[in-house]
């Protein structure tokens, strides 16, 4: 495909990345790429009341962590810039100012208290609730009235009567009658822009081929049109992606769980399991496979495997898909990445290197990072109860007991102990105290771990060291 092909993100910062969001962030990422084309980020930052320095900052670190590199954006610069819209001002107002001039936009007086008046009215009547054009040929003696009496004026846009069809790349042909448009408000009294016409003011100059968005954007879309009309411009092509659901078939939010990419980074989430399933919230590969590394991603996609319906967020899934990724790692890449989840959990581990001996042992069964503190613990513990009152209840049986005692004087003459010695080790026990199976097993487990279910018991041990097991045995031998 062409370079020509030009994408982009443009998130408001105003909080943390949503999930949803970094959906759409992915998949026009993913296009980009696959297109050999530009993926540009632009910070829609004219919310000047709850835009922060801080939302922006997280939101590139959440991005960068995604592993989605731009091109251009507000850290990179680029022959489009600036990318935060608060920048662009002087921007939108000259291009008002064009709209204002042909007669395209023209200002409105009317109050919000009016406005919401005139609605209720309509609503009543079971009439449309637009805007009724009640501004929208005022003579200069009319607006000079308004003017005298404070009012500053709001700047509207003169919709067109015929709607607004387009082609959609998901969803197929889309048509919007104009009495469903009315004249829309562009700019605020102030001049500040709206979203809708700030995104196309944005959206032409960078020259953005493909719009890639949530379908909550369909019904902005025909607006959009009109003001790209109103300037002569060439349309973008869109497409419009189904929004995620929870469980229930509500809109995924916060009584469903995570919402952000920091607290999936922050439980224990790899980036490139988050983009394989988030990808596949609304998208398919032909192949059917469902472990897809990002270039098998960019390869593959096409927009026609991208689903109308809304997308279900299954987080059993999403573990799942995880637990894999974190088993297909090396175990020097898995140690390093484990090591923040086993130092936050309050764990004195000096480096990786350190930690990949016991790390390993989890590997298997993991299905985020942040679960590894409350298995590891036992490593780092003076002493070891068992976790639970039916582990403490196992390792009091008589036959537990004869077990333990039987351990600990096989192993009065050892130095050290490793895998292989003790595999021999609870040979020689189960012979000499004639417990076998899980009834010898079991108890040992408990006694040097406190957990009932845990890691590879001989590399568990070989790590602690005899003395430590030794000590251990000692505490769980009953008086």
């Amino acid at each position: 495909m062409s370079k020509n092909i030009r994408t982009r993100f443009a998130p408001s910062p105003t909080g943390q990345l949503h999930i949803g969001n970094a959906r759409t962030a992915i998949l026009n990422w993913i296009f980009a790429r696959h297109a050999g084309g530009q993926f540009l980020l632009r910070i829609e930052d004219t919310d000047r009341e709850r835009s922060t320095e801080a939302s922006e900052k997280s939101i590139l670190q959440d991005l960068a962590w995604l592993g989605l590199d731009w091109d251009e954006g507000p850290d990179k610069g680029g022959d489009s810039g600036p990318y935060r819209q608060s920048q662009r001002l002087g921007l939108y107002s000259e291009h008002l100012d064009r709209l204002i001039q042909n007669g395209q936009v023209y200002p409105c007086y009317c109050t919000a208290e009016e406005l919401e008046t005139r609605r209720q009215e309509r609503l009543a009547k079971g009439e449309a609730t637009q805007y009724d054009g009640r501004c929208r040929n005022l003579n200069a003696s009319e607006a000079r009235k308004f003017q005298a009496d404070g009012r500053e004026p709001a700047f509207r846009f003169r919709a067109e009567p015929e709607g607004v069809s387009f082609d959609d790349l998901v969803r197929g042909t889309i048509a919007v009658p104009g009495e469903q448009l009315g004249d829309f408000i562009v700019a605020r009294a102030d001049r500040m822009p709206m979203y809708n016409f700030a995104c196309v003011v944005d959206d032409h100059r960078m020259q953005i081929s493909h719009i890639i968005r949530g379908d909550d954007h369909v019904s902005n879309t025909p607006r959009q049109i009109l003001i790209y009309r109103a300037f002569g411009w060439p349309l973008p092509a869109f497409a419009h992606i189904p929004m995620i659901l929870g469980g229930d078939r509500q809109r995924l939010s916060k009584r469903h769980g995570a919402t952000s990419v920091e607290e999936y980074r922050k439980q224990g989430y790899l980036p490139e399991a988050l983009i394989n399933f988030l990808s596949l919230l609304s998208w398919s590969s032909a192949s059917g496979e469902e472990i897809l590394s990002v270039p098998q991603l960019i390869r593959e996609f096409d927009f026609t495997r991208i689903s109308k319906s809304a997308a279900m967020f299954d987080a059993e899934k999403l573990n799942w898909m995880n637990g894999i990724y974190i088993r297909n790692l090396d175990p020097d890449a898995f140690a390093e990445r484990l090591l923040p989840h086993v130092r936050q959990a309050g764990y004195p581990v000096p480096d990786a290197a350190a930690l990949k001996p016991m790390a390993v042992l989890f590997q298997e069964k993991l299905e985020t990072l942040s679960g590894i503190g409350p298995k590891i613990g036992f490593f780092f513990a003076e002493t070891c109860e068992p976790e639970t009152a039916e582990a403490a209840g196992v390792i009091r049986t008589e036959s537990s007991q004869k077990a333990l005692r039987v351990f600990l004087k096989e192993t009065a003459a050892m130095a050290s102990i490793d895998r292989a010695g003790f595999q021999a080790l609870m040979k020689a026990v189960q012979t000499a105290s004639g417990v076998k199976g899980k009834d010898l097993w079991m108890p040992v487990r408990i006694a040097l771990t406190g957990q009932e279910h845990g890691p590879d018991l001989a590399g568990a041990a070989e790590i602690l060291g005899i003395e430590k097991c030794r000590k251990r045995i000692e505490s769980a031998i009953a008086d």
